[in-house]
């Protein structure tokens, strides 16, 4: 026999000479061939085509969907709403144990919910989505204990673990640990698009993909390659920028360091993990910067006829990698409605044209399309609800709706945990398409989902060393690796006087922020907050804190770019413009009408807010760098400001001596820049406009920003503006 065996932490390692290794729950579950062992997931004692290492992928995919029933394909075809491990709390990502709520007593953080057991067992469900976990060692054995459960069903289809970025750099604590509990940190999309090196795109890919290997999971739902052309989207910092001949190598650059297994023929192997890149055909030209999440956002529109421009990132980047793996192995098309001539009124995903006639043929992408979370259920009945995402095909059934995105040419549902609506559809189909249609259309779905399973080599080893996996995740060289790409990533846009960088021990005042009630992210009402910006980290290694500015030798004012809600429902038509500046601003210039509008909840299609009124629930923070202009007198006022979108420095810029921008960064970073520990070493990935009458001449769709802002000293804050330290 050339092979051997070792059991570890629950399961047994089997590793052929020369070949697979396989790790099996059940040791007993395999078949010798050629003196090499092959697991026997179907159980039938004999070498199935599937079950054998050493074909393609391909080649075992289409050989295991021709076995699938009916209900097994329908789970493939699934993927799992949000997981949280554990679910320590019930509500929206909570579930069960046993019956019960989790029990310290009684419960592993990485025992199986109750729910997750009836995803896997009764609607066979093979794609989950993981939300939150607490630890890398939780992680890794939650993953062992899916994949227990899975290998005991027929054909042992494991489970491919999925996450939306997690390593993007925030503004907490201390919280690297070399414990392994967390992933390195990073810059978020737009920051290492200020970074502008390929390379460090492509470091940061390897990193990220040894570190999700780790904790289990295989398919990264990112990156996001819209092109940011609307500077009032909320979904800017997480892109790589407007420009398309700079986003285009970072794309490549990002899904090869994903996808690619060094020294594997086709590029595919342990260390791969799938990308996903998204959203198809760019989701960057909501109408008035509004975000498709919500009904009030869900219409992209194209005034300067710039539509082929944001699917340059897919065609001629995530399709044509330059890596051995090719192209991206699956896209997620976005909730958008696209407003382009002779076009359907309906989401992405429903819509032909985009998905079927652009996608499929014309660009013969032929990897997995998996819809954006809960496009297929019904809406709510509030425009200002969350979770209302079925655009323009509210009148059809939720199977209907699946049907309908198949026949396009989408192979899978995000956030559906439920098959019988696949089931419905596919019976839907029989009596308008016939059987042998049906039935080919649905297999090949299910070819192109298994493809990607077994590419990164679940189906041989699926199980996880938590002991490792603590020393990978977390790891002190990659912490390293992080922190000085957040470093590459922040912008020095003034420093007037050269007041930069700081003496060590500087005693500075650095003052409270404020919010004012808003509505967060699923639009639920926000308490107004008063809060320490550090928020418990203890910058007294760098700087020395004082709350009196009388006794401060510079103010270090932390701060946002302007945070506003576009959408309140009793205002008119509810409409309101979204704000780059801090102060109220009233819309005088903004179009009139609208170019996209109408809902059946809504009794009017203008959607236009000329001479409609908002403010910044973030007011205080333009509030707090006036007041240390005023109360500093002489002495330096630093700004470091976190653009989350880009701001109109022209309420600010004036009083301030040295300004800082980032993109998400942790403190002990930007307090080494402040120090001159690090440098700065980004450019601005955009232009900062001059006034928000530039924003509102600006089309949403156009890859050249706004005018941008000439600052006191006439200097311009255009894209790959600043200044050295």
């Amino acid at each position: 026999m050339a092979y051997s065996r070792e059991t570890k932490n629950g399961y047994t390692l089997i590793r052929n000479e020369g070949g697979a290794t396989l790790g099996l729950h059940d040791g007993s579950r395999i078949v010798e061939r050629d003196g090499l062992a092959f697991k026997d997931l179907a159980g039938t004692g004999e070498l199935l085509p599937y079950e054998d290492w050493r074909l393609d992928p391909k080649t075992r995919a289409k050989d295991l969907a021709s076995r699938l029933s009916r209900e097994e394909i329908a789970g493939l075809m699934l993927y799992s709403s949000h997981q949280v491990v554990p679910c320590r709390e019930p509500g929206p990502f909570g579930g069960h144990y046993g019956g019960g709520l989790f029990d310290p007593e009684k419960n592993a953080p990485s025992d199986l919910t109750d729910e997750q057991l009836v995803c896997l067992r009764r609607d066979h469900v093979r794609h989950m989505l993981q939300m939150r976990v607490e630890s890398a060692r939780i992680s890794a054995e939650w993953s062992n204990n899916l994949q227990a459960v899975c290998e005991a069903e027929p054909w042992g289809i494991p489970v491919n673990i999925s996450t939306d970025p997690r390593h993007g750099a925030t503004a907490g604590g201390a919280e690297f640990r070399n414990t392994g509990s967390d992933v390195s940190k990073w810059p978020e999309g737009i920051g290492l698009a200020a970074a502008g090196d390929p390379e460090l795109v492509r470091e940061f890919a390897r990193t990220a993909a040894r570190e999700y290997r780790a904790l289990g999971i295989t398919t990264a739902l990112g990156p996001q390659i819209d092109l940011s052309t609307e500077p009032r989207w909320m979904r800017m910092e997480d892109t790589l920028g407007s420009d398309p001949e700079r986003v285009i190598p970072m794309v490549k650059a990002y899904c090869d360091g994903m996808q690619t297994t060094e020294g594997a023929p086709d590029g595919w192997g342990a260390e791969s993990v799938i990308t996903m890149v998204k959203h198809w055909p760019g989701g960057g030209t909501g109408e008035g910067g509004r975000d498709a999440h919500y009904v009030y956002g869900c219409f992209a529109v194209y005034p300067s006829g710039q539509f082929e421009q944001h699917l340059r990132p897919f065609t001629e980047g995530a399709f044509r990698l330059d890596g051995p793996t090719g192209k991206a192995a699956a896209v997620m098309p976005y909730y958008t409605v696209s407003w382009l001539k002779g076009d359907p009124r309906v989401g992405n995903a429903y819509n032909a044209h985009i998905v079927r006639d652009l996608l499929r043929e014309k660009y013969a992408y032929d990897g997995v399309v998996c819809t954006d979370w809960g496009v297929t259920h019904d809406p709510k009945p509030s425009v200002d609800a969350f979770g209302s995402q079925s655009y323009g095909v509210q009148d059809l059934t939720e199977a209907e709706r699946h049907l309908r995105a198949i026949l396009n040419g989408v192979d899978q549902f995000g956030g559906n945990n439920d098959a019988q609506p696949v089931l419905d559809a596919w019976q839907i189909g029989e009596k308008q398409y016939g059987a042998d249609f049906m039935e080919e259309r649905m297999r090949l779905s299910a070819e192109r989902l298994l493809t990607g399973i077994f590419r990164v080599g679940l189906f041989e080893n699926p199980y996880l060393d938590p002991d490792e996996s603590e020393k990978i995740v977390g790891a002190a060289r990659f912490v390293k690796a992080g922190l000085e790409a957040q470093a590459r990533a922040i912008v020095a846009i003034k420093n007037a006087g050269g007041v930069l960088p700081l003496k060590r021990g500087t005693k500075v005042w650095i003052p409270g922020r404020h919010y004012d009630a808003h509505k967060g992210f699923i639009r639920m009402v926000l308490p107004a907050e008063d809060f320490d910006p550090l928020r418990g980290f203890d910058c007294s290694p760098w700087l020395i804190r004082t709350e009196n500015p009388e006794k401060a030798d510079a103010a270090v004012v932390l701060a946002e770019s302007p945070l506003s809600d576009p959408y309140c429902p009793g205002d008119g038509n509810g409409y309101r413009p979204l704000l780059l500046q801090y102060r109220p601003y009233t819309a005088d210039t903004a179009r009139d009408p609208s170019i996209a509008g109408g809902d059946y909840r809504e009794d009017f299609t203008n959607r236009s807010y000329r001479g409609k009124t908002n403010t910044c629930y973030n007011e205080k923070d333009l509030d707090n760098i006036l007041e240390a202009r005023r109360v500093m007198g002489r002495k330096p006022v630093i700004v470091c400001l976190h653009l989350h979108n880009p701001a109109v420095p022209a309420e600010f810029e004036p009083a301030a001596d040295a300004v800082l921008v980032h993109f998400g960064v942790n403190w002990q970073v930007l307090f080494d820049v402040l120090t001159g520990v690090r440098k700065p070493g980004g450019r601005l990935p955009y232009n900062l406009p001059a006034d928000m009458a530039a924003v509102e001449r600006h089309a949403e769709d156009a890859v050249e920003g706004p005018d941008p802002y000439t600052a006191s000293d006439g200097s311009v804050y255009a894209r790959d503006w600043r200044v050295e330290i």
